[in-house]
């Protein structure tokens, strides 16, 4: 069992949840942030009740330039954070002739820019090793409609991952990503149709995919198992990437030059 302060935002469900659990099933003290207050209250002290760990809520809006502070306050709680898992995120629907720079700007400011102050205010804390686990998305590579702002938060994300595993490495902060493929989360805050889940659930192996899955790869990018990692971006997609089963088999019964011809 470890000892570990874990702070996790986006806590009150789904994939911050899931995280939540799988740290304190370990043993860790937590501490969850989300802008949902009841939710969020109530997923704490069933966490403390289930695996009597240690556990603080902070209600907070990560759009606030002030986020970062969100660390001290935690500390001052529970001692300082050692494992940060940066899981809040919106996704809302908006076409680009439609989106306004208030959308726009929300999106970055919550994806984006909390997870690097929060980051940053964790390596302020002192020089003592610590791990911060962002969470990505497949939409990081490839954009869809309706989804501009949110697609190009995740591949920001990813790459301030990178910088932020370059410039902290000296601080004794480890930063990776975990990119999740299409996971069942029954989100009110981030809702999505039937047609929209199957859609995007094809992959290799044929199903969609689970929040404890991904918490089970963020477990490990916090854990000494990983300690010779950082500015990784780790795909957990059910294959999504490495390519499609959706495409017929195809045998060419040409030659090179009769094609060309």
């Amino acid at each position: 069992m470890s000892c570990r302060h874990v702070l996790i935002t986006g806590a009150a469900g789904g994939i911050g949840l899931a995280c939540a659990a799988a740290f304190a099933a370990e043993g860790d003290a937590i501490t969850g942030v989300d802008a949902r207050q009841s939710e969020l209250t109530s997923a704490m002290a069933d966490l403390a009740h289930r695996y009597g760990v240690a556990t603080e809520s902070i209600a907070a809006d990560l759009a606030s330039p002030d986020c970062g502070e969100i660390i001290s306050r935690a500390a001052a709680a529970q001692g300082p954070v050692d494992v940060l898992v940066n899981a809040a995120g919106i996704y809302p629907a908006n076409p680009l002739q439609q989106m306004n720079a208030e959308d726009w700007d929300r999106v970055q400011h919550v994806n984006v820019r909390a997870p690097v102050l929060l980051t940053v205010a964790l390596a302020a804390q002192d020089h003592r090793p610590s791990a911060v686990v962002n969470i990505s998305s497949g939409a990081a590579t490839r954009a869809r409609p309706g989804a501009a702002h949110y697609c190009t938060s995740k591949a920001a994300l990813e790459m301030a991952t990178k910088a932020c595993a370059v410039e902290l490495a000296q601080a004794g902060v480890r930063v990776n990503a975990v990119a999740p493929g299409f996971i069942e989360v029954d989100s009110p805050v981030n809702p999505v149709t039937d047609d929209y889940a199957a859609a995007v659930s094809v992959n290799p192996l044929g199903r969609t995919g689970q929040p404890y899955e991904i918490a089970a790869a963020a477990l490990w990018l916090a854990s000494d198992a990983a300690s010779f990692t950082t500015g990784a971006i780790l795909r957990v997609d059910g294959g999504a990437t490495a390519g499609t089963t959706s495409l017929p088999t195809h045998y060419p019964t040409t030659t090179p030059l009769q094609r060309a011809q």
